[in-house]
């Protein structure tokens, strides 16, 4: 069974802050946010050098004049139009996550910001308040905890048929940084990932390890309150975090497993997640989206798959295709985007749109929280509480 499909109104406009030519994010974002109709991509930054965004943006197929030289270019210049932009797309590097999003919020933008949304817990709170300020919308690109198989997972932790929840372990493993790519002349694109004054406080942390935090906090339906963790790397003489585990204790009182890490061999986004209940167990694992493995104490292990009809209803548009055909990461992205677009346009239409499932800026100020919580821990190698987040759980 296929969810319907949303309701938008007419396509919202979308620039793209980073994104150029031969950018894989870039073109998650872009296909991803036209999948289904909700936005259309008309222009934007695509690099920090002026010269060579407008040219990019017009080789990507933009009109010249709708790719601007940097952020404050094109909110000055759009607010002019009849037809001005009404979200941007932020995927530049980490450490001009803030200073765009601010500035786009400033403006009366709204957003979809790559993670992490911030370097620091103090940039993260204010930006929640500029967002609140302007009562703009703010996504986060945590698109795997937008597969159906996750809303699922999550309806049924909100359902009670895993009963209270006990246990929550999450890994995410790669390997793209299992070789030494301090040898080899950087690209653009390791230049900033392998200097730790841009790649933020924990380099595995701000890449992988807030996705995984948000998974685990979003099927599980409650914050994490404190850590015990271990940060370094794995590569011997790296400068940056390339590994990081920790013990968690949930706001709820299940306690938690945590590993991460982008220097494992062999690794391919692997992403598992066990969310263990006094009744039952959920598995899930990215490898195999489409299905989940619930197993319940006393019975055998059943194997759910997307579109299964004894799910929890699937919200309007997670699920494309019927069960068997594959979907995947696009599909994902694309439903955070539709789910915006959805919520700016009840909010037009004066209705109160219903709590949204997109991850928020509260979702990014507990994890720049959570982050914040394990450097300080893996430091003090001691327990760690996490300030408490209102909105997060």
């Amino acid at each position: 069974m296929i969810a319907t499909r949303r309701r938008f109104g007419r396509p919202l406009r979308l620039a793209l802050i980073g994104g150029g030519p031969g950018s894989w994010i870039g073109g998650m974002h872009r296909t991803a946010a036209e999948l289904d109709g909700a936005f259309r991509v008309v222009g934007g930054v695509f690099s920090s050098d002026p010269a060579r965004s407008r040219a990019g943006g017009v080789e990507l197929g933009f009109a010249a004049e709708r790719c601007y030289g940097d952020i404050a270019e094109l909110c000055a210049r759009e607010a002019a139009r009849d037809d001005r932009v009404d979200a941007v797309a932020v995927m530049t590097p980490n450490d001009t996550h803030y200073a765009i999003s601010a500035a786009a919020v400033d403006a009366g933008l709204d957003v979809m910001c790559d993670k992490p949304v911030t370097e620091t817990l103090a940039e993260a709170r204010d930006l929640a308040s500029r967002v609140a300020r302007g009562a703009r919308l703010f996504g986060i690109a945590h698109a795997y905890s937008a597969y159906p198989m996750m809303r699922a997972a999550r309806q049924l932790v909100h359902d009670g048929a895993l009963g209270a929840i006990r246990l929550v372990q999450v890994e995410y493993i790669q390997s793209g940084m299992a070789v030494r790519h301090e040898d080899a002349a950087p690209t653009n694109r390791l230049r900033w990932v392998l200097d730790p004054a841009r790649s933020g406080q924990s380099l595995v942390m701000s890449a992988i390890g807030c996705h995984a935090q948000h998974l685990a906090c979003f099927v599980a339906r409650s914050r994490i309150a404190s850590v015990c963790a271990d940060l370094g790397a794995l590569m011997p003489g790296r400068r940056v975090h390339d590994v990081a585990s920790a013990l968690l204790r949930f706001a709820d009182g299940a306690r938690g497993t945590f590993t991460v890490t982008q220097a494992a061999a062999g690794g391919e986004n692997d992403i598992r997640l066990r969310v263990c209940g006094e009744k039952g167990t959920i598995e899930w694992n990215h490898r195999d989206a489409s299905y989940m493995t619930v197993s319940m104490q006393g019975e055998a292990p059943r194997l759910l798959g997307r579109g299964d009809p004894w799910l929890p209803p699937a919200a309007p548009g997670t699920a494309r295709a019927p069960r068997g055909h594959p979907e995947g990461l696009r599909e994902a992205f694309a439903t955070l985007y539709d789910e915006l677009a959805e919520d700016r346009m009840l909010r037009s239409l004066g209705d109160t749109p219903p709590a949204p499932l997109y991850p928020t800026i509260a979702d990014g100020v507990h994890t720049m929280a959570f982050i914040e919580a394990c450097v300080r821990s893996s430091s003090q190698r001691a327990w760690v509480d996490v300030p408490a987040t209102p909105g997060a759980d």
